[in-house]
């Protein structure tokens, strides 16, 4: 746990000081776009990193981001990290973006995948999505 909580605090952190600490006082668009981007581009970085927190927490923020750009890292990651945690983490990452390649990379975990709570979890985020967008 204290894995974890050290690089989630440190992207917590960079995430909110960049807000913090950005020029002038009137919002620019422009710049919270290149500020999005930078943000997007160093979690992209932390997820191809040895460090399992940094990568945990990397995947989890895409995922808060609804980031379209790493659908295909995290789909990686889905399938060839050997830590279970962290192919849960991928799936849940890719459930909150909702892009058709993730999911259906979700599915095929859910049916396929060699750890049992890998596959349950991945089989809940697939339900959940399906229903949500059923209603839809």
């Amino acid at each position: 746990m204290k894995k974890l909580l050290m690089p989630l605090l440190l992207v917590s952190l960079i995430v909110v000081s960049g807000f913090t600490f950005a020029k002038g006082n009137t919002p620019n668009p422009v710049s919270k776009i290149q500020n999005f981007e930078l943000i997007e581009e160093n979690l992209l970085i932390g997820l191809s990193t040895e460090n399992a927190g940094l990568q945990s927490s990397s995947a989890y923020m895409l995922g808060e981001f609804k980031s379209e750009k790493s659908v295909i890292p995290l789909m990686r990651m889905l399938r060839n990290n050997e830590d279970p945690h962290m192919r849960i983490m991928a799936a849940l990452a890719l459930y909150k973006i909702g892009d058709s390649r993730g999911i259906w990379a979700v599915k095929q975990a859910a049916r396929f995948d060699d750890n049992e709570c890998v596959r349950k979890k991945c089989d809940q985020f697939f339900s959940v999505y399906t229903l949500e967008n059923a209603v839809e």
